[in-house]
């Protein structure tokens, strides 16, 4: 197999936006972008990590990333870390905005960076933040002795003189791609699957990341809520393209340090909720904890398919009988995540690389079974005898009767006629298909509609049982299985029960 290529920029201009903690680098970055995704907060240093965005706001889109606070962020070694991320980012990027404070006025600080920029020999626009009103613009000119052209002054918080900055910014970028080009990358454009890495605090998302990609990509550190923002992470493998979202440890509620804590959870949650697959983290010297298993339920709330991966097998494996050992903590987690039993368990170190590339092994086990299909004469049958061997309870003195079942196709409703005959499907335009729209996903759950007499005549235990007997028809490895029940008119139920023999 060949080298992995890691591809973070894709065909756009990168953008890199820096300075020293709290001067609003990632307001600025949230401004650009149009949307809230850096945490922005009073103290200093909350941006680690360097994440990136598109920006669409003026006439040529961009890359735009966000780097961490390049001086005096928490620890010594955590500083260095995020100074790294920061000149990382100021290789791989044509244009830099230097961002200062006018309020808090020059800066030693502002000074030294601003020497190594001109040293960088990289096109730089000095971005004077904070200048709210007119009368703060005197303000700016404290910071001509910097010596870097342009200057533009801006207060991102309130989207003020960000049009003159997106006008310097776009004179200053590369050459755009040919129209002939953008129109052949366009048409052959495929959305990558977005992969969220979630779990508790320190269980090892952030090293799965860097043992993935082979690179100090996302910041690592023995100090818990190293990762405070959602940050997404292109990756190509073998023409296969992954967006992996590190995301930040999920804490109980009850015991977050600070606010900004609080934010990164919630940013953790949603990016459970925008992604195409969920890999929950579990940390294999601890065990599954009740932390985990509420993790694992925002995943099953979410329907997503999900992979778990038991992280730091290096300091637990045993000296003998490693294979039935292994098979022992599958078994054990699937028993105490019982929701997520479908979900393949893989038992990896992040730290030594061992058995990573497996993950990807399982990726592609669960694309494949995303493209299963049940027959509608085999469902029909399945289900009927599901009914016969395991009637469904009595409610109210009636019991749920199935006229007909479908599986829907690439998770939506097959079309089906007011009487309830499925109709015969429409081929979707050429166009349509080179297109995914907004919430719609790669890496679809398998659904399955029951027509039937009553849908309230059921419940959920009821549910997991027709689950489970699908299941034993096509195993649908790592996808949650989705059941809807819609009523049938009485007209047309007799007819229905014809067709379903």
């Amino acid at each position: 197999m060949r080298p992995p290529v890691v591809n973070e920029t894709s065909t756009l201009p990168n953008v890199a936006i820096v300075g020293r903690p709290n001067v609003g680098k990632s307001a600025l970055f949230n401004r650009l972008v149009g949307r809230k995704i850096a945490i922005v907060h009073d103290q200093a240093g909350i941006t680690r990590d360097r994440i990136s965005a598109i920006c669409n706001r003026g006439a040529r889109p961009f890359t735009v990333w966000d780097t961490g606070g390049i001086f005096g962020v928490g620890g010594r070694e955590l500083s260095a870390q995020v100074r790294l991320a920061a000149e990382e980012a100021l290789r791989e990027s044509e244009l830099v905005l230097f961002v200062v404070d006018a309020k808090e006025g020059l800066s030693p600080v502002d000074e030294d960076l601003a020497g190594t920029l001109r040293k960088s020999q990289k096109p730089v626009v000095l971005v004077i933040n904070k200048v709210d009103h007119e009368k703060h613009e005197p303000l700016a000119a404290e910071f001509d002795s910097l010596g870097l052209e342009p200057s533009v002054s801006i207060s991102a918080e309130h989207d003020r003189g960000i049009s003159k900055l997106l006008t310097e910014i776009e004179r200053r970028l590369p050459s755009p791609v040919a129209p002939a080009d953008i129109k052949h990358q366009t048409s052959t454009f495929e959305p990558p699957l977005a992969v969220a890495i979630v779990g508790r605090p320190n269980v090892g998302k952030s090293s799965l990341i860097n043992s993935i990609v082979r690179g100090e990509r996302a910041i690592v550190s023995e100090l818990p809520g190293t990762t405070r923002d959602a940050i997404d992470i292109l990756y190509e493998l073998d023409g296969r393209k992954f967006v992996f979202i590190d995301t930040a440890g999920i804490r109980r509620r009850g015991k977050h340090s600070s606010s900004v804590e609080v934010f990164s959870v919630m940013r953790a949650e949603r990016s459970i909720r925008r992604a195409d697959l969920c890999i929950l983290m579990v940390d294999l010297t601890m065990g599954v904890t009740a932390q985990d298993k509420r993790i694992a339920g925002l995943i099953q709330q979410a329907r997503k398919p999900a992979i778990v991966v038991l992280n730091k097998w290096d300091l637990v494996r045993p000296r003998r009988r490693e294979k039935e050992a292994v098979r022992q903590l599958a078994e054990e987690t699937r028993a105490r995540i019982f929701f997520l039993e479908h979900a393949p368990v893989l038992t990896v170190s992040a730290l030594t690389k061992e058995n990573v590339e497996k993950l990807f092994a399982s990726i592609e086990t669960i694309q494949r079974a995303a493209q299963q299909r049940i027959g509608t004469g085999i469902l029909n049958r399945l289900l009927r005898q599901a009914f016969q061997a395991n009637p469904p309870p009595l409610v109210r003195g009636k019991r749920l009767k199935l006229f007909y079942a479908v599986q829907t196709r690439s998770g939506k409703q097959d079309p089906v006629m007011e009487a309830g005959a499925p109709a015969t499907p429409q081929r979707p335009h050429p166009i349509q298909m080179l297109k995914r729209g907004r919430g719609s996903s790669p890496l679809q759950a398998p659904e399955f509609v029951l027509f039937v007499n009553d849908p309230r005549l059921t419940n959920e235990t009821y549910r997991r049982y027709l689950e489970t007997r699908i299941r034993k028809a096509e195993p649908y490895l790592g996808l949650p299985i989705m059941i809807s029940l819609r009523p049938r008119a009485k007209s047309v139920a007799g007819t229905l029960r014809v067709r379903a023999k």
